[in-house]
Formats: C-alpha cells, structure tokens, sequence
C-alpha cells in the first residue's frame, strides 16, 4: 500500500489527478494520462517543469528511478501549443479530482484563452468592419479648461473609450445601452488584450454525459445541474437604431389594417450598416416588408407553414438583403373621422406583452450572431421586433425592440410561460421529472427602499426587455425603386392576388421608360420566382444582380431573354384594359383582349369557367 501514489497534472484545461504507484513505468503512466485527458498517445508531451524542461519519455523505467513522489505536479503541454507557458496555464486555482476540463465549464468562461475557445466563425460583414474601427471618441481642445500646445492632450480632451458611461448618459437623448462592439472593447481592454476574454451562452438544461447517478429525476449533481439564474438588464444591445428607408413600405403594411381592421405581421427584410450617433453602433436598415401566410383578427395573430420562406431569403440574399427582423401590429380605432388610434401600450400597462417576448425568443434563437469570442460560434441576435401601435398623441407610431440574452435562453430551454391574465407578466417554470428548470430571480425595490430578491413566479417582461430607436429618415431611400405597387403577397382576403392577370394591369400602369424602373419592385420579384405557373427562379438571377446594383444595362439584357417573351406572351392574353396608352404597352407591352359572355373550357385543364373571366379559376392560366 505505500506504494500508491497521485501525481497532479496540470494542463491548459485544468489540473487532474492520476492514481500511480512508485513501480509503474513512465509508459504506463502516460497511456493513464492520455486517457484522463483524451489524448492519443503522441498528441501530448509531460515535464517534470512549468518551463518545459525534465520531459518524461515513454520508456520502461519505473516513476520511483525518475524520482517522481507522491503530490508531485507534472505539466502537459499539447502538441503545437505555445511556447510561453503563461499563456495557457492557470496556476492560481486548486483543483480537486473531480476537475473536469475548463473548456466545457461554463464558470471558466472568462478564463479561456481565445485560441482554445473560439472556432473559425465567418462572422457578419458590418462586425468585421466595426472590429478594424478605432471606435474611441475624439474630443476637441476646450478653450477654457486646456491649457496646453496643439499637439498635447490632458484629461479634458483625451479621446474617450466607446463604453464611456458618462458620455453616453450625457447625450441627447440619453443612451441606456451601449453597443454589443462597445461592449466587446470593454472586455477586451485592459493589459492582456482579452486573451482570456470569451462569451458564454446561458443553458438552463442539465448537462450530458454524467455518469455518478441516474438520470433525472432520479438524480441530479453540482457537476451536470445549471445554475440559477439572477435576471439583470442587459446593459448592451446587439442593434442600436431600426430605420426604414421610406415612408411607403411602412403605409402599404398598415394598408391591411386600414382596410380590414383586422391586425397584421410582417418580416422584416434589409441590411445591418454602421450607426454613427452612437460609439461602434449598427443600424437595421429595412428595404422591404414580406408578409407570410397567416389567420388574423381583431385580437390575434397566427402564422401558417410558409412553403415559400426559402425562396423568399434566397431572392433577398441576391439582392444583398436579409431578414433583419419582425413587425406587427396591434392598433384599435379610437376615432375613425379624424384617423386616431387608442394608446393602449404605455408604463400603465406594457411595452411587449409575454407572449410577445417569448415569440420574439424564438426568432433571436433561429437568428442567432455569429461571432468569434464564443466558443459556440454565436452570441445573442440582431433579429429585431417593431411593433405599430398608437402612442401619446394617438397617432401610429413604430416601437423596437429586442428580449435578452437570458430571456432567449429561457426561451430556447422552454422554461419560460406567459401568464393568461397578466400580459405584462411572465412565468418561470417549475421542475417536473420531465424537465428540470432551474431557479430564476430577479432584484426589484421593496416600498422601504430594499433591494429584495424575488423568485420569477411571476416575472415582470421589463427585465427581459432592450428598447431600441425606430426611425424615418428625411430623405427617403428606396432600394426599389419602382413607381408603381404590385400587389403584395397573401393578401386574398382584400381581394388583392399575384397573378398574371395583376401583373398584366400592373404592366399596363407603369409609365416609366426604363425597364429596370418597372421590375425594381419586391413583391413582383417575389411573384416571378414563386409563381406556379412560369417560376424563373433557375433564370432570374441576372435581373436581381441588375435590381441589387441599379443596372439598366443588366436589366435590358435580361429582358431579351425567352423567359421574359413568354411572360409577355401570357400577360397579354389575361383579361382587363391598359389604364394608360402611354404605359407599358407604350414600349411594346402586351394588350388586352375583352371578355366574353358565356362559360368556357380552359385549353389547359379543361375546368369549366363561368362567363366573363379571362383566366381559368382553377390553373390561372390565360383563356385563349
């Protein structure tokens, strides 16, 4: 028995010990070692020193002739590691036998070297730009308070830090978050650079793979169960301003609205630009609205499988767009003679109810931000929500926002509940032996003037929620720039359809000379990619390279192709007269023939159609 010895092995992974005894060979000490650490058997090399001298070779000599006792700290190094042991070692923290390696430790996030913690993740256009940005906030020389050359800098005009909190309380109007770069730069200062600087996703599931007890609910330990989770607000924000290009997209939204009274939701469609009002900021800019398949009320939404989603982002993704996030509305009538909405969202009653923060969950979590400090390859979300609703002067306005980081985990995890009652109100689940939820607090102000911790039973969506600026700009933009409004998808029940009978009187009405002018609309691109009766979807990628870039040339080009004559062919055999005989028919556009007054076969699919129709009802193909 005393023979039995534990050596310690430190590793940049955290330390271990391996049982041994004085006459086991150095052979059959490493195979021990590389199986504790998940090694193979050359990946890995041993010292009996931190600066990598005294290295223990696989041979037959025993730990005792090596002079290796009992507590002795060895030091693995993995094959290729840095040469500077400072690096990737922790040497400060004990560790116990049940150490498990840092890199699958949540509580060690903040301790992980980059290199080992974060994979090769293509992180986003506008964060690759913002990351090559100075990002500190340059201050001109006060004349009063500088007292120095031109070239020198005091404390009242060195350039400020883009965390900066003073400055940013002091702009107008004020900025409660600051930007997720701003953040970054935070916790990548300092003397080490963020070397060691890594973001950690919040998981409230029990962890995999432990082996010391059953399975839950059976059993449960420190090693596998999450922790509980203290609910903060979050004091950065992914998108900082949500601008769209021009007034038009929001009005032809709130059309449906106008028309039924019934609510609608939208996708948001555009690209994440640079916001110069604040430090690092990024901007959602919206170009287009898409608005999926869905069954409204009064009082209600609820969205329907959309076959056509896929389509929709591969045609934004050649136009240079992407889903960037989400509206909808909520608006009551309060005064229908002179156009004003009631005021139903204010701090009386709620900004987003639960429900709306858990749906807004569910769409940061499938729009994840890819980025480089994670070793999951992603942190948080860019995916915005707007909401149209009436405010203080009952006019339509546009509110943003975002949920959390945490309250996205609560969401992902499924242990997060919207109260029936209480809008404004969430509820954290209770462990049952289906699921184990851990416990969720939050910190609110007792009537004495205490900070009091309180269980998330119920749970206040203030604290899951980031408000971020929605805004119109003075000079509108337009990413399409057609004059004219094809007629936007889904909208059947207003008795607005995509067909080529639309098309056809939306040929007809356009007056414009250039052809890039008449094709440059969204939901007309959508329509000629997702039609069913001539989808160009294999074809139409020259025409969106034109749209995306403002090509006549490109356009013109595309529009001597057969596909687009066979279009033409189809639109002028579709039933309705040109409103204007200097629109499209003007440059050579299709015709119009009249109806006929008595029912017909269609030449397509025989189906009978009633007397006065151009286009079958039942393939939408044209009559003759």
């Amino acid at each position: 028995m005393t023979d039995n010895i534990i050596i310690r092995v430190q590793s940049p992974d955290g330390m271990k010990k391996i049982p041994s005894t004085k006459r086991e060979t150095a052979a059959a000490f490493l195979k021990k070692v590389a199986k504790e650490f998940g090694f193979n058997t050359n990946g890995f090399s041993v010292y009996q020193n931190r600066n990598k001298t005294g290295e223990i070779i696989s041979q037959n000599k025993s730990l005792g002739l090596l002079k290796i006792k009992h507590g002795d700290m060895l030091f693995l190094f993995p094959s290729g590691a840095p040469s500077s042991s400072g690096e990737v070692m922790d040497t400060t923290t004990p560790h116990s036998s049940s150490s498990v390696p840092s890199i699958s430790s949540p509580s060690s996030s903040s301790l992980i070297p980059r290199s080992v913690s974060s994979p090769q993740v293509q992180e986003d256009e506008i964060d690759q730009y913002l990351a090559k940005q100075d990002g500190k906030i340059y201050r001109n020389k006060d004349p009063q308070l500088c007292h120095h050359g031109a070239l020198g800098k005091c404390v009242h005009c060195v350039p400020l830090e883009p965390f900066d909190e003073d400055y940013l309380n002091h702009l107008d109007p004020p900025v409660k978050h600051m930007s997720f770069h701003a953040y970054l730069r935070k916790l990548t200062g300092g003397a080490d650079k963020g070397k060691f600087a890594a973001l950690e996703n919040i998981s409230c599931k029990i962890k995999a793979g432990c082996e010391g007890h059953p399975p839950w609910p059976e059993g449960i330990c420190t090693k596998c169960q999450p922790s509980a989770i203290t609910l903060n607000r979050q004091k950065y924000r992914h998108v900082d301003n949500i601008m769209f290009e021009n007034h038009t997209i929001a009005d032809r939204f709130l059309d449906f609205w106008r028309k039924t009274g019934n609510q609608r939701m939208g996708y948001l469609y555009g690209r994440y630009t640079e916001h110069k009002d604040i430090p690092l900021g990024i901007r959602a800019e919206v170009a287009a609205i898409y608005e999926p398949p869905q069954n409204a009320t009064q009082n209600s939404l609820e969205l329907i499988d959309d076959p056509k989603a896929a389509a929709v982002d591969e045609i934004a993704a050649k136009l240079g767009l992407c889903k960037v996030g989400w509206i909808f509305t909520d608006l009551l009538s309060e005064d229908m003679r002179i156009g004003t909405v009631c005021y139903n969202r204010n701090k009386d009653s709620h900004y987003l109810s639960a429900e709306e923060c858990i749906t807004a969950g569910y769409f940061q979590n499938l729009h994840s931000n890819p980025c480089r400090l994670s070793r999951d390859g992603y942190f948080g979300s860019k995916f915005v929500t707007v909401v149209a609703t009436g405010g203080p002067d009952n006019q339509v306005h546009f509110e943003g926002y975002q949920v959390s980081n945490q309250c996205m985990a609560l969401v992902r995890d499924e242990c997060l509940l919207p109260c029936k009652d209480a809008p404004e109100l969430g509820f954290a689940k209770e462990s049952s032996p289906e699921q184990y939820v851990p416990d969720v607090f939050y910190k609110d102000t007792d009537k004495f003037g205490n900070d009091v911790t309180f269980l998330a039973r119920p749970l206040p969506v203030e604290y899951l929620i980031i408000d971020i600026t929605t805004t119109f700009p003075k000079d509108p933009q337009y990413t399409f720039s057609s004059a004219q409004r094809f007629p936007i998808e889904n909208r059947d029940i207003l008795g607005e359809t995509q067909n080529f009978h639309s098309l056809s009187t939306y040929l007809s009405q356009c007056t414009s000379t250039a052809f890039l002018g008449i094709v440059s609309d969204f939901h007309l691109l959508l329509f000629l990619v997702t039609n069913e009766v001539m989808p160009l979807r294999d074809s139409i990628g020259l025409l969106l390279d034109a749209v995306r870039t403002s090509n006549e040339d490109l356009a013109q080009t595309w529009k001597k192709f057969e596909e687009w004559a066979t279009i033409e062919q189809l639109c002028s055999t579709v039933g309705g007269q040109p409103s204007s005989s200097l629109g499209y028919e003007a440059m050579g556009g299709p015709s119009v023939p009249s109806s006929s007054s008595a029912m017909w076969s269609c030449l397509h699919c025989t189906f009978m159609n009633q007397p006065g129709t151009e286009h079958c009802e039942m393939c939408s193909l044209p009559r003759s």
